[in-house]
């Protein structure tokens, strides 16, 4: 089985459950966004000197890859979607997770004023994957306001993530 299947030379690609759109299509430009930002997060990972770090941002990558999947339903699927795969989609327990990371990691933290990035190269990359992940928040509410269905899990999973690599930032400045 090659990668390159040509499916996709006409522009086109396919969301789960084998439904063709056009490569524009706003899913398709959503869950390319949260693409992005998973990749940002690993450069973050390869980056840290702090296993524990490492270990949760290996972890946040792994539902963003869930956070895809569900992007990548059309509307008319989404409850396919959910039945199939509703143990792995983002949950409000998910979203408290990444709440307590920022709490605990706000205890530590001593900031005061704006930051700037690029006291150190980890410390860039983590405003760069914040920054990459705002987008993605703003890529995920324009869909919403498009009128596609997008559980509101997702756009609170985004904001408090994106809180968190802030917070990592600072960590590794």
């Amino acid at each position: 089985m090659s990668i390159a299947t040509k499916r996709g030379d006409d522009g086109t690609t396919a969301l789960l459950f084998n439904k063709r759109v056009p490569k524009t299509h706003p899913r398709v430009m959503t869950y390319g966004q949260i693409d992005e930002l998973t990749s940002a997060i690993g450069l973050c990972r390869a980056h840290s000197d702090q296993p524990a770090a490492k270990e949760l941002l290996l972890s946040v990558q792994k539902q963003l890859i869930n956070f895809m999947g569900e992007l990548a339903t059309d509307d008319a699927d989404q409850a396919r979607y959910l039945e199939k795969y509703g143990e792995q989609a983002i949950s409000s327990a998910m979203i408290d997770r990444l709440t307590e990371w920022v709490n605990e990691k706000e205890k530590d933290i001593q900031f005061s004023g704006w930051s700037f990035p690029g006291d150190t190269v980890a410390d860039a990359f983590f405003d760069s994957a914040r920054t990459t992940c705002r987008r993605s928040e703003r890529g995920v509410v324009a869909l919403k306001e498009s009128g596609a269905q997008v559980r509101p899990e997702l756009i609170q999973y985004l904001n408090r993530l994106a809180d968190l690599l802030w917070l990592m930032g600072r960590e590794h400045a």
